[in-house]
């Protein structure tokens, strides 16, 4: 029986070393390319959320920093990401009997423009949005709107990821 685990263990890490350049997260990154730019993503919606560019932009360059091996740099990044926020608007969305919300809608827009400098056929420039549905009731504020970014950066920035370097 210890002979035909010991078998399942080296198929097992021949298999996995087979498939080098696939990574658990679904980067496919070649080879050559070793670092990322991600430049601030200033506010430029009519709206503005004051800590809305700097909790993008930190949470943008972590999910790069966590999924992948790459170098965070300030210039001349082999991969490189600019752009703005668009869009921060809140809309009701439900009604009550009473004719009055029952529930509202943030919604973040982020226009990116994304450059991989060592195959310019990736090269892009999308809109990314997403939004966070809570009780009209509420305020828009401390734990409700923590709530907000935590979900609806977490969906943009995997996007923006997944757009990039995992072509999905």
């Amino acid at each position: 029986m210890k002979k035909y685990r010991f078998l399942f263990l080296i198929l097992t890490l021949f298999i996995a070393q087979s498939c080098g350049i696939y990574s658990f997260t679904g980067a496919n990154i070649s080879s050559d390319v070793k670092t990322v730019q991600i430049d601030y993503f200033p506010n430029n919606a009519i709206l503005v959320e004051p800590t809305l560019s700097e909790a993008f932009t930190r949470k943008l360059q972590d999910l790069f920093l966590q999924q992948t091996n790459l170098d965070l740099v300030k210039a001349g990044g082999d991969l490189q990401f600019e752009g703005e926020i668009t869009g921060y608007k809140i809309n009701p969305m439900t009604a009550t009997a009473q004719q009055t919300a029952a529930q509202n809608r943030l919604t973040i827009t982020v226009n990116v423009r994304f450059f991989n400098n060592k195959n310019e056929e990736d090269n892009f420039e999308r809109t990314f949005s997403h939004y966070y549905d809570y009780d009209a009731k509420a305020q828009l504020t401390g734990a409700v709107l923590d709530d907000a970014f935590t979900e609806i950066l977490e969906r943009i920035t995997q996007d923006i990821f997944n757009a990039s370097v995992a072509k999905w």
